[in-house]
């Protein structure tokens, strides 16, 4: 399926020479919302994922109906002080800024398959805090999944040696 043609460019938004990548419109379509979701379940499928794993607030948006479609539970990773129970932590840059991401301290068992799930691949980032949480409770990362990946940001690098899977590039 072509998921471009679902999904809103937004000129200068957040800031001006910036062109983001609404996934709202995607979403407002139940037909092609479903399809992405089946896509992204079948990669994780394949690559046998025991937990799906998200960055707040759109890794929910993907992770959440993946879970559901395939038995599996999910687990947040939130900005620091929104989890209720003992968490890890890692800070990390931002295109604009720094931050801290946490996760429940027994979201993750030692040996658990898990699957990253994200709306969209930028610079990496993110993932790669995520990663570092998932890795200190001894989680594998089985594989990466986004909607979209920016190509011209390289996020890759920064996710070299993980499997990734995107529904579409820009």
């Amino acid at each position: 399926m072509d998921y471009k043609q679902y999904i809103s460019v937004v000129e200068d938004f957040p800031m001006e020479g910036i062109r983001f990548k609404d996934i709202t419109t995607l979403m407002q379509n139940g037909e092609v919302y479903a399809k992405a979701v089946d896509d992204i379940a079948e990669y994780a499928k394949q690559q046998n994922v025991d937990v799906i794993v998200g960055p707040e607030a759109r890794g929910f948006i993907v992770g959440c109906p993946v879970a559901y479609k395939l038995g599996l539970g999910f687990v947040p990773v939130r900005k620091e002080g929104k989890l209720p129970r003992e968490t890890v932590k890692v800070g990390y840059g931002l295109e604009y800024g720094k931050d801290v991401l946490t996760m429940h301290k027994d979201a993750i068992k030692p040996g658990q398959r898990v699957l990253i799930t994200d709306d969209l691949l930028a610079t990496g980032g993110t993932i790669d805090a995520t990663i570092q949480l998932i890795e200190e409770l001894g989680g594998v990362i089985a594989g990466i999944a986004f909607m979209i990946e920016l190509t011209y940001l390289d996020g890759r690098a920064k996710l070299k040696g993980h499997d990734i899977f995107t529904l579409t590039q820009y």
